[in-house]
């Protein structure tokens, strides 16, 4: 009787999830098998490409319901702070990788671009100077600049300040070291650095068509999208990190820690700009807050984007649906993930969130001349003839049970790991990308706990000298750790104050 192929490690999807897991676990263990398989031709090519996705490295910068505000005023900063600190732990990521030598250029997918947050009205002003006066007491803040001047507004913003009412009530704040991140050129860098070392295999156009327990592991049925081939791969460990996918592959394994969880597919779309001459009078990405009754992944934004040394303008998301799990997806992706375990938490979620369903439908009913209508809030003077519609990507946001309401619609992502630690998969959105490695990590410690804590310990440290609970409360380790990765990412330029850190 032939015998399966074996491997240590298989991780299905080809996006910034699984390439970054690959590497990292490859620089713990060079001598690790693994093998990364992919339904497309190419990696990066849904939520991870640059055009699916904002391309925010999300810090908590600018993105205002990272920190809400209470009936009484009080502005929570603490996933803020969070989220700020995880971006800095995939900076440590990225940075030893430059440092190497082997993994290229950094500036291939990392630009820096400041964050501003922009709000309209006495509520909004009231909101975001509280917002301000909270955060910039805190280290990873200490640079935000807060102002309610139009003149200074028009120099950090002089694309959206002609055409407006003089008496209009606006304020803004702004970061100067915010980011912009290319992760399809990020991941597919990740890619091409892992397939540079020994047992490490990529391959391209190949389905999972089945998932079943063996020898305290699992085998994989592969399918070859063009021959129709399948062949059976045996590993120790798999990771299901195909973005919308990852959902019918939980399921499928059957284990215990699937049950219950359902998706909630959103689509987006995008108006861009590629008009140099506009372009040119924006340099920033700039976050206002979501309408009143629109769901927090609706907040409006204006953004630069870089994408392979070419700068455009990116206005949006506007929401969509459709019942596809990825953009290549097919239209039975959501009748298809129901079963028993999560019907009862899907049908509380659609029954609690009619005003979400009813703002999808909006949008979707939406015409060009209404989205432009959104974008004159941003930029007054905005002429349709310089703007395109652009599908973004897929985002299965997560259901899960809940003791009181049954169900309920998750914003986020979910790491749910089977307990004897031989699977995982990755569930929901944004921030994702952005704190993909602080995941990843999470990930190691839950599935490898032995191996975290013993052998790969001296390198993990190696790697990350600081996690983020120490960046959250240590200022001085927080500077100096920031400061070498944005000197090592270079989005800063060196000089005799960064050296002494460095």
């Amino acid at each position: 009787m032939a015998h399966n192929e074996a491997v240590d490690v298989v991780l299905v999807g080809a996006g910034i999830m699984s390439a970054t897991l690959a590497v990292l676990l490859k620089e713990l263990d060079p001598a690790i098998k693994l093998e990364v398989v992919e339904l497309m031709d190419s990696g990066a090519a849904e939520s991870s490409n640059p055009w699916n996705n904002a391309g925010t490295g999300h810090a908590g910068l600018c993105e205002l319901n990272y920190t809400p505000q209470a009936a009484d005023g009080a502005v929570d900063i603490k996933k803020a702070v969070h989220i700020n600190t995880q971006f800095e732990v995939s900076k440590q990521f990225w940075s030893y990788l430059t440092k190497k030598g082997t993994f290229g250029s950094c500036k291939s997918f990392i630009s820096p671009v400041p964050h501003l947050s922009f709000v309209q009205g006495d509520s909004g002003v009231s909101f975001l100077k509280e917002r301000f006066k909270v955060l910039s007491k805190h280290h990873a803040f200490a640079d935000m600049e807060y102002t309610e001047d139009k003149a200074k507004m028009a120099e950090w913003m002089p694309l959206m300040m002609p055409g407006r009412d003089p008496g209009e009530t606006l304020a803004a704040t702004r970061v100067i070291n915010g980011t912009d991140v290319n992760f399809g050129a990020l991941t597919n860098q990740l890619l091409k650095h892992l397939t540079s070392a020994p047992d490490a295999q990529v391959k391209y156009c190949k389905r999972v068509t089945g998932l079943k327990r063996s020898n305290g592991g699992w085998t994989v049925s592969i399918k070859d999208v063009n021959s129709g081939n399948t062949r059976e791969v045996d590993a120790k460990f798999v990771f299901l990190g195909a973005g919308g996918a990852a959902l019918p592959l939980l399921q499928a394994s059957g284990i215990e820690e699937s049950k219950g969880f359902g998706g909630f597919p959103i689509s987006g779309q995008w108006l861009r700009c590629d008009n140099p001459e506009v372009v040119k009078h924006h340099q920033a990405k700039v976050y206002s807050q979501a309408a009143v009754g629109s769901p927090p992944m609706s907040v409006p934004h204006l953004d630069t984007r870089v994408v392979e040394g070419k700068k455009s303008l990116l206005f949006g998301p506007y929401a969509g649906f459709t019942t596809k799990f990825l953009k290549h997806g097919s239209f039975m992706d959501l009748p298809m993930s129901v079963r028993a375990g999560n019907i009862g938490p899907m049908l509380s979620v659609a029954k609690n969130n009619m005003d979400l369903t009813k703002y999808l439908v909006s949008e979707v009913m939406q015409s060009m001349e209404q989205r432009l209508e959104s974008l004159r809030r941003f930029y007054p003077e905005a002429k349709a003839e310089d703007w395109r519609l652009e599908v973004a990507g897929q985002r299965v946001q997560i259901i899960k049970k809940d003791p009181k309401k049954g169900g309920v619609l998750q914003f986020g992502t979910e790491l749910v790991a089977a307990k004897d630690g031989s699977l995982a998969a990755l569930l929901g959105a944004s921030p994702g990308a952005s704190v993909t490695v602080s995941i990843m990590l999470e990930l190691i410690e839950k599935c490898f706990p032995g191996k975290a804590k013993g052998e790969w310990a001296t390198k993990l440290a190696e790697i990350f000298p600081a996690r983020e609970k120490v960046l959250e409360t240590d200022a001085a380790l927080y500077r100096k750790i920031n400061t070498q990765n944005n000197v090592a990412l270079e989005l800063v330029e060196a000089s005799s104050e960064t050296e002494s850190y460095a």
